[in-house]
């Protein structure tokens, strides 16, 4: 009986802990993890905990208030900053072959790529735009909540440890040239052609916090929800369906879906395996 009570009064202890900590985060820097999946969120900060050798849980609460540098290195933990260049390869070579061709079909084509982080989605999406002679027609929005994700992005350096992957990818993607004509050497890896990012707006969005800001033919937000809290993902969906235009497309990650939100009554599905829906009329 004395075990039970002391594990109980463990957990609810843990659990103040964890609400002191997201309470001094949304006062200091306005980012609200409240809704955010709690098991995977709880286990960033206790491995950050565990990084700098804290006792507990509330010892870094004084760290993220008086240090911003800390906290943006908090931030990089939480916000798992984790892509690759044409991640799930035949998703892309199904957005090439059956998507792209009818956003030609439009004088102008607005892209959002919603929580980017370092951007190699978003060069993806420049190259294969690029080969299908459409970038010049497309305006994309990056944007991420995490500004050193953000800085990254802009910056298109990328680790030469990827770049088999990456080569690889590209063409499981439907890629048309050689995949290295789209970057130079540097001496922390590769770089980007930047001719790649000369229609590419990178910009800080919070999708937990932030309202519309445009109107856009396609927006890809993939392997972010499955970090939010189901109250979280239909506040998103819900921003998505206001941002998309009627016959819109909306790709989610290979782990997510548009199942069991309310939402998805306003989409058809287009590639269920692919996780594209195309929103209705």
């Amino acid at each position: 009986m004395s075990e039970k009570v002391s594990e109980s009064k463990l957990s609810t202890s843990d659990e103040i802990e964890y609400q002191l900590v997201l309470h001094a985060i949304k006062l200091t820097y306005g980012h609200n993890f409240d809704d955010y999946a709690q098991k995977s969120l709880k286990r960033r900060l206790e491995y950050h905990v565990e990084k700098y050798e804290f006792e507990s849980l509330t010892d870094i609460i004084k760290p993220i208030v008086h240090d911003e540098a800390f906290f943006e290195n908090l931030l990089n933990t939480v916000s798992v900053p984790v892509t690759e260049m044409f991640r799930d390869p035949l998703f892309f070579k199904t957005l090439r072959e059956k998507v792209l061709p009818l956003l030609k079909t439009y004088p102008s084509v607005n892209i959002w790529h919603a929580g980017c982080a370092t951007g190699e989605e978003v060069y993806s999406m420049a190259i294969m735009l690029e080969e299908e002679g459409l970038y010049d027609n497309c305006n994309i929005y990056a944007t991420d909540f995490n500004a050193n994700s953000l800085k990254i992005a802009q910056s298109g350096i990328i680790n030469y440890g990827r770049m088999q992957k990456y080569t690889e990818n590209y063409y499981l993607a439907g890629g048309k040239q050689s995949f290295s004509d789209y970057y130079d050497s540097h001496e922390d890896g590769i770089v980007m052609d930047k001719e790649l990012t000369r229609n590419v707006t990178f910009a800080k969005h919070n999708l937990a916090s932030d309202s519309v800001f445009g109107q856009f033919h396609l927006i890809l937000c993939r392997n972010v929800m499955i970090y939010f809290g189901k109250s979280l993902q239909e506040s998103v969906f819900s921003l998505f369906s206001e941002s998309i235009l009627p016959l819109g497309y909306l790709c989610l990650g290979s782990h997510e879906s548009l199942d069991y939100s309310r939402a998805l009554t306003r989409y058809e599905t287009v590639f269920d395996k692919h996780k594209i829906y195309r929103k209705k009329q």
